[in-house]
């Protein structure tokens, strides 16, 4: 017999029971185990898997737990220098504690009477005498401090600059605002009422009703942005230049006066384009303490060691946490986000496991890691990207599950989909066999809407496989899309497509089985992102 016949014919062989191996294992991959996991993971008493949070912990024990149970190893390091699961880190939180301000027997509540800009920490109450400075502005030709001493005092102005009423701003005689006017023109009178020597700084809002009710909570939105936790401590300066923005029923109070008197005082200045020489004082108590929280969390890193190419490692992730329980007491299960891929992870980690049980091990090795802190602001996986624990230059590439349990609105009548982000950014065999396997196995639609570095979603930066991207590593994103009960207390297991789930779980399975068990590892040749 010809030997080449001979040849094509023992790869043909080959080739065939290595796709006999991976539908055989594949099969272990079922509807019935994800949802076995998920009932547990996404269920009410774990109050929605908090990043740090006992609930969080508890699926952080639970998922270690199966690994373990699967023959996997830890992929990390303990404290005490002995091989875990858990690879821990901390995130840090500032934030507000009690903050306030008295006036006699009326006390006023931060964020609802009063809002502060920038930096500030007075830990204990304060009493502070109060004077008003105009507009709170030094000029060539206009000067609110003459002759005022504000050492030991606190300075009460108004916000924006003198104008005629006619549309011209006297200190530009146009109608431009000078830097006084304009949207941070606070910091500017704040730095120069404490050069004057003011201890604090009171801005009276120019804006009424619903328009500074809005105001107020935007600050209080932005305050909450602000007072995220971070991946590394921030340094505030409490001295820094800071103010606290009120109303002109509160300065009123205040300054003992009247807002009628107040209004008044602004109109003079207003007309005759010149400082007022008569000042209003009064007395007020504050307090503004500053909380720091130190949140311990742990990624999940379980290992599987591979065989004549273990020395590359290939990662897939999930993302173990979520948002919490919300304001108003009800808990956020996140089942879809992120537990339908924090439990599929399971799912081919025994896949895989039984296959190492026969001798169909991977060639290449596979770390399966359940990241933390994804909500937050992706710092799991930020944390691993710089505390590896297998070198970068070995790690083959990451396929990052995140979302595949439900379907979005564009495809209600098509349920057999999945999004695919990144595969061809960084590798185009990553793309192609991610093609193949789909082709050869799923036959789902790979959809690559997001896939476009013009789509404004930008799903792409918004998932754990980024900061692998970001490392030179080939990512592939699977997801399902965002559906109306994203990041609310309606994404319950109830409504996870189990059958869908374990066929999108099957297409990372085999894509994941190639780039172990292939000759080559997949190399770094495009460059899209």
């Amino acid at each position: 017999m010809n030997k080449n016949l001979i040849g094509g014919l023992l790869l043909l062989a080959t080739t065939a029971f290595a796709q006999d191996d991976a539908t055989k294992y594949a099969g272990s991959i079922t509807p019935e185990d994800l949802k076995k996991h998920l009932v547990f993971i996404a269920s009410d008493s774990l109050k929605g898997r908090d990043t740090g949070s006992p609930g969080q912990k508890i699926a952080a024990e639970y998922v270690a737990k199966y690994y373990k149970e699967y023959g996997l190893q830890p992929g990390a390091t303990g404290t005490d220098g002995t091989k875990s699961f858990l690879q821990k880190y901390n995130l840090y939180k500032r934030s507000w504690g009690e903050v306030y301000v008295k006036t006699g027997a009326k006390k006023y509540e931060f964020n609802k009477d009063f809002y502060i800009n920038g930096q500030l920490a007075i830990p204990q109450e304060i009493n502070v005498p109060v004077v008003t400075a105009g507009y709170g502005i030094e000029e060539k030709n206009y000067n609110d401090y003459a002759d005022l001493d504000l050492k030991d005092k606190s300075v009460v102005i108004f916000d924006g600059e003198p104008s005629d009423g006619n549309g011209k701003y006297w200190l530009s005689g146009s109608g431009e605002h000078t830097k006084w006017g304009t949207s941070i023109g606070w910091q500017a009178k704040a730095k120069l009422a404490h050069e004057k020597g003011a201890k604090y700084i009171f801005i009276i809002t120019d804006k009424t009703g619903e328009d500074r009710d809005k105001e107020i909570r935007q600050h209080a939105v932005m305050t909450r942005r602000l007072n995220a936790p971070t991946l590394k401590p921030v340094q505030e300066n409490p001295e820094g230049i800071a103010a606290f923005v009120i109303s002109p029923e509160m300065a009123a109070e205040m300054l003992n006066t009247s807002v009628q008197k107040l209004t008044k005082a602004k109109s003079d200045i207003d007309k005759a384009g010149k400082a007022a020489s008569k000042k209003m004082t009064g007395q007020v108590s504050i307090k503004a303490e500053r909380v720091s929280e130190t949140i311990d969390t742990e990624n999940v890193a379980a290992f599987m060691e591979g065989s004549d190419k273990k020395d590359e490692v290939l990662v897939i992730s999930a993302h173990l946490d979520h948002i919490g329980v919300s304001p108003n007491g009800e808990i956020n299960n996140g089942a879809d986000d992120d537990g339908s891929g924090s439990v599929s992870l399971l799912e081919i980690a025994e896949a895989f496991s039984k296959a190492k049980a026969d001798g169909k091990g991977p060639r290449r090795s596979i770390l399966f890691l359940n990241v933390t802190g994804e909500e937050k602001g992706l710092f799991g996986s930020e944390y691993y990207s710089e505390n590896p624990l297998y070198p970068v230059n070995k790690t083959i590439a990451d396929l990052n599950i995140d979302m595949i349990g439900r379907v979005d609105e564009a495809h209600k009548s098509d349920p057999k989909y999945v999004y695919l982000i990144g595969s061809d950014k960084l590798s185009s065999k990553l793309h192609e066999i991610s093609e193949e396997a789909n082709k050869k196995y799923v036959n789902y639609k790979l959809d690559y809407t997001f896939n476009d570095p013009k789509d404004p979603n930008r799903f792409y930066y918004r998932s754990d496989h980024y900061n692998f991207a970001k490392l030179g590593i080939p990512v592939i994103f699977y997801f399902t899309g965002v559906h109306e009960d994203y990041h609310k207390p309606g994404d319950d297991v109830e409504k996870i497509m189990f059958d869908k789930q374990s066929s999108i779980v099957k297409l990372v399975f085999y894509t994941a089985w190639e780039l172990a068990n292939r000759d080559e590892r997949i190399v770094v040749d495009s460059h899209k992102q």
